[in-house]
C-alpha cells in the first residue's frame, strides 16, 4: 500500500533522484526516528550526507502543490462518504531567530503564550472512516514580513505572495477542495474563523452548510430579525424546556453528551444560533450555522462535534510523523516537508480504514470485550517501522554519522565564535 500511494506522486518528479529521494524521506517520517529533521532522516536512509534530503526541500525541482492535490485525491478517495466535513484550523510551530519565513512573537496554541513561533493554517477532511490533513497555508505576517523586501528575499518569498488573514487563507484552501469535486456538505472552524463574516458569507454563497464557533458577545437577531441580542444574553433566557441531552461524538473515554440548544435566527429559517452547555461546570460554548436545506439538532451537534478531529490530526502528524521536526527557514522548505508529512499522515489513516472492521453499527460502534480495538496511526506506525526499517546498523556507520555531525558542530560554533569576536568592543 505504501508503494501504491508512492506511484500516485511519483509523476510529480521529473528526475528519479529526486523521487528516490523523496521515498526515503517519506520512509524516515514513518520510521522511529527520535527527530525528523535532514540529519536524522538522512543517517536513516544510510546515506553518507543529509545533503539529498537538505535538497529535496530547497532546490530539486518538484511541485508541493501538486502533490498536496494527490494527497486530498488520495484521503477522498480512501476515507470518503458521503457526509465529510472540512475542518479548518491553525497550529504553531515554535522557532528561534527571526529569519525563518514568517516567524515573529506571536501567540500560538502550541505553547499557551505568545512565542517566537510560525502559524500554520491548516484543512482537514474527516468522515466516519477517519480524518486526516489535506490543504495548507503558511501564515506570513503583515508588518514584520510582508513590507520588508529584504527579509523575504532571504527567506526565499516570492513577490506574488502578499498578506492575508488567516480566515482568507482557510477560505482559499475549502474553495480548493470544493472546486476539486470533494463531496463535503460541511464546514466547521473555531472562533478565529467563525468570527469572520466574509469567510461565513463565501461558504454560504458555495451552497456548503456550517458550524462556526464564535464569541459570546457575538450579537445575533432573534423574533425574525428583529431584535438584537449578544449570544449569551439568548442562553441566559432560554427555559429549561429548551435544553437537550446529546453527545458530540465518542472521546477516548467514550460519548462526550452536553447539553444543546438551538434557535432561529435572522430571517432564514435554516440559520441558527447553536449553544453546547457543560453538564458539570455549566460552561458555554455558541457556534453560528446555516445549512442550504433543513436539518436537525442533531445534526449540527455532529458537525460541531467533528470540530475536535483536527487537534487529533496535529497530534498524530506531530507525534508520528515529524510535521513540527523540520530545520528549515526557507519558504518553499516549509510547504515541502510539511506536504510530504501530511502525505505520510494519510497514508497512516487509509491504511487504518481501510484494516477497520465493519461493525453492525458503523466504525465507531464500542468492540466487543473479546476483540481487539481497531488499529490505530501509532500502532499502524510501530507495525510498519519492522517491515520497512533498515538492517542492522553497523558500528562503522554509526562511527560515521557521529564524526560528521561533530565535525559540523564545531564548525558552526567556531562561525558564531568568531561572529561574536568581532562584535565585541575593542579598548
Amino acid at each position: 500500500m505504501f508503494e501504491q500511494a508512492m506511484a500516485r506522486i511519483a509523476g510529480r518528479f521529473s528526475r528519479v533522484e529526486p523521487r528516490a529521494t523523496a521515498r526515503a524521506y517519506l520512509l524516515g517520517l514513518l520510521s522511529r526516528v527520535e527527530r525528523k529533521n535532514c540529519w536524522q532522516l538522512a543517517e536513516q536512509a544510510g546515506l553518507a550526507r543529509p545533503g539529498p534530503m537538505q535538497r529535496l526541500l530547497r532546490y530539486a525541482r518538484w511541485d508541493a502543490d501538486s502533490v498536496r492535490d494527490d494527497i486530498r485525491a488520495y484521503a477522498v478517495e480512501h476515507l470518503g462518504t458521503g457526509g465529510g466535513v472540512l475542518i479548518v484550523d491553525e497550529t504553531g510551530f515554535l522557532k528561534k531567530g527571526r529569519a525563518s519565513a514568517g516567524v515573529q512573537r506571536q501567540y500560538t496554541g502550541t505553547a499557551g503564550r505568545i512565542e517566537n513561533s510560525r502559524v500554520g493554517v491548516f484543512l482537514a477532511y474527516a468522515t466516519s472512516r477517519g480524518r486526516t490533513l489535506i490543504d495548507r497555508r503558511l501564515y506570513l505576517p503583515e508588518h514584520s514580513w510582508c513590507t520588508d523586501a529584504e527579509r523575504r528575499q532571504e527567506a526565499g518569498i516570492s513577490d506574488e505572495v502578499q498578506f492575508q488573514t488567516k480566515p482568507r487563507l482557510a477560505w482559499e484552501m475549502i474553495a480548493a477542495t470544493l472546486d476539486a469535486g470533494v463531496e463535503a456538505p460541511w464546514v466547521t472552524g473555531d472562533e478565529a474563523y467563525g468570527q469572520d463574516p466574509q469567510l461565513r458569507a463565501a461558504v454560504e454563497a458555495r451552497g456548503t452548510g456550517y458550524v462556526m464557533a464564535v464569541a459570546c458577545s457575538t450579537r445575533v437577531r432573534i423574533n425574525h430579525g428583529r431584535t438584537p441580542v449578544r449570544a449569551d444574553t439568548v442562553a441566559d433566557r432560554l427555559p429549561a424546556t429548551a435544553w437537550q441531552r446529546h453527545s458530540a461524538g465518542n472521546g477516548a473515554k467514550g460519548p462526550r453528551h452536553y447539553d444543546w440548544a438551538w434557535i432561529h435566527i435572522g430571517t432564514d429559517e435554516h440559520r441558527h444560533l447553536l449553544i453546547r452547555r457543560n453538564r458539570t461546570t455549566g460552561e458555554l460554548a455558541f457556534h453560528l450555522c446555516w445549512s442550504p436545506t433543513t436539518v436537525t439538532l442533531a445534526k449540527l451537534v455532529r458537525v460541531a462535534g467533528i470540530r475536535w478531529s483536527v487537534e487529533e490530526c496535529f497530534q498524530a502528524a506531530k507525534s508520528q510523523v515529524g510535521l513540527d521536526h523540520y530545520q528549515v527557514r526557507n519558504w518553499t522548505a516549509w510547504h515541502r516537508h510539511i506536504t510530504l508529512a501530511m502525505l505520510a499522515l494519510a497514508f497512516l489513516t487509509a491504511v487504518a480504514a481501510d484494516a477497520a472492521p465493519q461493525r453492525p453499527n458503523g466504525p465507531h460502534h464500542p468492540a466487543r470485550n473479546s476483540e481487539p480495538v481497531s488499529l490505530t496511526v501509532p500502532e499502524i506506525r510501530h507495525l510498519l517501522t519492522a517491515v520497512f526499517g533498515p538492517s542492522a546498523v553497523t558500528a562503522a556507520r554509526l562511527l560515521h554519522w557521529s564524526i560528521w555531525r561533530r565535525r559540523h558542530q564545531a564548525t558552526a560554533r567556531q562561525s558564531h565564535y568568531q561572529r561574536r569576536s568581532a562584535n565585541e568592543p575593542t579598548g
